[in-house]
């Protein structure tokens, strides 16, 4: 890494900042899945890791059927254009690859965590829960009654992931990261966790964040190292950068039914290419092609200052 810049190859970031045993967090909702993180960290046999994430999709269930995952932080497990996720039923139900365990929440409570983490506070209350019967298995979920009004309400422990892997449209080369369209969790996630790496889909001069400050989700000052990673969430999408790859995820759902489908989708995927540059080159120009968007700018914002 070079002193004057934070970037670094993914290889590096995963090498470096991933240890076995960690609990790592994951961002994106929707779309700006961090996949080229989850791929390499596949690629180097990381073990025993903890996942926090409310809504895992096929990421999880990747690194559940790789062996990589023991536990699971979550708040739905599914993806709507496959259905059923095969690796996580088969760890659940039959303990394959290896047992996992889980720790379920609503989404909104998993981030209500994540947030009390974030500013800095041991727990958080919240509405989400009331009603459900999420507590009788998770001893984290506590209740209260509310000080000022009696109310009966969910608190939630805080909950500070070791590294924080998050895809954003754009960064520069000291982290300032931009993102556009859904947020999700990932600024809750980034300010909760102890190491935050940045991928994103290309980096541009600090000149062309500071045009544009309020798009600046994550601060450069929280960024240990940022990756120039196109394609980094394929085969979900990043808004204005490529659609998602529906193609992609029906395929995924239905080879990996069996144990020897999904090795075949990892031999293929993950460990038959060396890095995120070769999986793109593997989808081909024409597959590339059909998911990129039609352009639809927003209208220029005068951000003028007075000298």
């Amino acid at each position: 890494m070079r002193r004057d810049n934070k970037i670094v190859t993914t290889e590096e970031a995963i090498k470096k900042f991933v240890l076995n045993g960690d609990t790592v967090f994951l961002g994106g909702f929707a779309h700006l899945y961090p996949y080229a993180f989850v791929h390499e960290m596949i690629r180097q046999k990381k073990e025993n890791l903890t996942l926090c994430k409310h809504s895992p999709e096929l990421m999880a269930d990747m690194m559940i059927g790789a062996g990589v995952l023991r536990k699971l932080i979550f708040g739905w497990f599914g993806n709507p254009g496959v259905g059923s996720s095969h690796c996580f039923r088969r760890a659940v139900e039959k303990e394959i690859p290896q047992a996992l365990e889980i720790e379920e929440y609503t989404h909104f409570a998993l981030t209500t965590r994540l947030k009390a983490a974030s500013m800095g506070l041991p727990f958080l209350p919240t509405r989400s829960i009331i009603g459900s019967d999420l507590a009788k298995y998770n001893p984290n979920i506590k209740f209260m009654d509310c000080p000022f009004s009696d109310e009966k309400l969910c608190v939630v422990p805080a909950i500070h992931p070791d590294v924080a892997f998050i895809n954003v449209q754009r960064a520069d080369a000291f982290g300032n990261s931009q993102i556009w369209g859904a947020i999700g969790d990932i600024r809750e996630g980034a300010f909760a966790s102890k190491k935050v790496i940045v991928s994103a889909e290309e980096i541009v001069s600090t000149e062309v964040i500071r045009r544009d400050p309020n798009r600046t989700v994550i601060p450069g000052f929280l960024v240990d190292v940022v990756v120039e990673e196109p394609w980094g969430s394929h085969p979900s999408y990043a808004m204005g950068y490529y659609d998602r790859d529906n193609d992609f995820y029906i395929d995924y759902g239905s080879r990996t039914r069996t144990v020897e489908g999904f090795e075949e989708y990892l031999n293929e995927w993950i460990y038959g290419v060396d890095n995120r540059r070769e999986y793109i080159r593997k989808l081909g120009a024409e597959k590339l092609l059909k998911l990129k968007p039609k352009s639809f700018m927003s209208f220029a914002v005068d951000y003028g200052y007075y000298p």
